[in-house]
């Protein structure tokens, strides 16, 4: 899925970026310069909406951009994110699936030295165009 949800980022006197997701609470990082904090924070919307999504829960609307209260040296920005991407490039851990294969098809890959797991994996991509 993909969402849009606006951040405040908020410059620390010590130095970096403190960057927070004002519509899902505890959604709040930290980076040492402008392009870190943006880092961090999109990773963590991310893997904050991932979560929701595998609960099962609705994700909280996200504030207009106009309805934004900035205090002073805070700065607002866009963070669009998209999970269905984001698991595809990092939710990469192996299971095991027994698959029934005829002994005449598993015997010529054993021959051929294919990597049946590696056909699958390949064929399901092209199948679900990923």
């Amino acid at each position: 899925m993909y969402y849009v949800y606006p951040a405040i980022f908020k410059p620390n006197p010590k130095g970096g970026y403190t960057a927070d997701i004002p519509d899902m609470p505890g959604c709040v990082t930290f980076g040492k310069t402008l392009e870190d904090a943006l880092k961090t924070i999109k990773n963590a919307l991310c893997v904050r909406l991932c979560t929701l999504e595998d609960e099962k829960t609705k994700p909280p609307r996200a504030t207009h951009p106009a309805e934004i209260i900035l205090q002073d040296g805070a700065f607002m920005a866009l963070i669009d994110v998209d999970t269905k991407k984001y698991r595809s490039e990092h939710e990469n851990k192996a299971v095991r699936r027994n698959v029934s294969l005829p002994a005449w098809l598993n015997a010529r890959a054993e021959q051929s030295h294919i990597n049946v797991s590696q056909v699958l994996q390949e064929a399901l991509r092209k199948r679900l165009k990923i």
